[in-house]
């Protein structure tokens, strides 16, 4: 090849060799154990002499990320919808046509559908995505996850015997705002990050806040968007003073926290003049 070759080239003369192979599923390295070469990168600007050693990996099949986000998202929205209208199969045949007394289960079923309803809107609108494709394997693990952690606060918070918050409408009223505050906040970060990649651009850049408020925290964390996402979930923890919606909202932070770390870093190490006051989700601690 050229030395001028990038490496999205070499991965199109690897598959016009061998088919099977599409440039989705290799992940071409210089060496066996480091890191997958990006597309954009040139041969002659790598590590290599006049001569160099590729080493390709089967990924295995590839699925679109905006699929993937489809399929995770879709399937909370309608899996809640079960446990809310109380289907016979859920609660039995007794509860069928029974409706909660208690207004924040509607209130809770309305804000679990506007959160899910959001990120089907940004998988379609606002994303950019870096990868394009994700292992077809790990679909299953996903959609285990969302579509279990739906069907377990949902089951709970439409039981006929659940009970409401202890401060009612107070602790209620103060949720539901911290619940739209997050949620404004969340997307204004995603529309902040798809402006990066304005016209394809595969580039990393550091995200700066804009005259949008809600992307102020850029002054201090790195992924504002993860710290958003959890304040969403903490807000809808309090509003419905669940138990398992807590423990799902403390899961969340603690994978949003290790996400958060590993994109920390990988600024740290490409930009030397990254702002050094920023943590990764939580501002001056975490």
């Amino acid at each position: 090849v050229e030395p001028n070759a990038t490496i999205r080239e070499i991965r199109l003369m690897f598959h016009k060799l061998y088919p099977r192979w599409y440039p989705a599923r290799q992940s071409i390295k210089l060496d066996p154990k480091g890191k997958s070469l990006r597309d954009e990168e040139i041969l002659q600007h790598l590590p290599v002499g006049t001569t160099a050693t590729l080493y390709f990996k089967d990924l295995g099949p590839q699925i679109g990320w905006t699929t993937v986000f489809l399929i995770e998202y879709t399937g909370p929205l309608f899996i809640y919808f079960l446990f809310y209208f109380r289907m016979p199969f859920v609660y039995g045949l007794d509860e069928r046509f029974t409706s909660s007394p208690h207004p924040v289960v509607n209130l809770a079923c309305i804000c679990h559908s506007f959160h899910y309803i959001k990120r089907l809107i940004e998988t379609v609108f606002v994303h950019r995505f870096s990868h394009g494709t994700m292992p077809l394997r790990n679909i299953v693990k996903n959609c285990l996850y969302y579509w279990g952690f739906a069907a377990w606060l949902a089951y709970y918070i439409n039981h006929p015997l659940y009970t409401p918050p202890s401060y009612g409408k107070k602790q209620i009223n103060f949720a539901v705002v911290m619940f739209l505050l997050c949620e404004a906040g969340n997307f204004s970060i995603h529309v902040a990050l798809s402006d990066l990649q304005r016209n394809g651009s595969k580039i990393r850049k550091i995200p700066y806040p804009t005259k949008n408020p809600f992307t102020w925290l850029f002054f201090f964390v790195s992924c504002p968007n993860y710290t958003y996402e959890v304040g969403t979930w903490i807000s809808f923890t309090i509003m419905t003073q669940c138990l398992p919606v807590g423990l799902f909202t403390l899961l969340c932070f603690i994978q949003m926290t290790v996400w958060a770390k590993d994109k920390h870093c990988t600024y740290l190490r490409e930009f030397k003049d990254y702002p050094s006051l920023r943590m990764p989700i939580i501002p001056f601690l975490l």
